[in-house]
């Protein structure tokens, strides 16, 4: 991956507006521009804007059906990024840390709000 797509990328990321329509498109394949805007009290326009953003990084894949604009989730930018820093060695310990944090997290949620006050 060059430099500047990479830049791309992160630039894709650094926004949470950008971040949710790719959670959107991970959970609904092929979902038109229309429905991924009803996720947003923004206009249309604002939301294409993103969408472009995301498309430049090749974070997400459009196929125009008639009138209807198909959006996808594309994976493999995050994934070139992932493997430019881990080795296998690392992958696997970052794995298990990422399962543990996840299950001390679950583990706070469940005892609620009487627990998180002690920190």
């Amino acid at each position: 991956m060059k430099p500047e797509s990479m830049d791309n990328v992160f630039h894709a990321l650094a926004s949470g507006t950008r971040r949710e329509i790719l959670d959107i498109l991970k959970a609904e394949p092929g979902c038109s521009v229309v429905r991924v805007c009803r996720h947003f009290d923004v206009s249309r326009i604002a939301v294409m804007k993103h969408l472009n953003v995301l498309e430049e990084a090749g974070l997400v894949i459009s196929e125009k059906k008639g009138r209807v604009r198909h959006l996808y989730f594309n994976a493999a930018p995050i994934q070139m990024i992932y493997e430019r820093w881990t080795t296998a060695y690392s992958a696997e310990w970052a794995g298990r840390l990422t399962e543990f944090k996840r299950a001390v997290e679950a583990a706070d949620d469940d005892a609620g709000p009487a627990r998180a006050g002690r920190r």
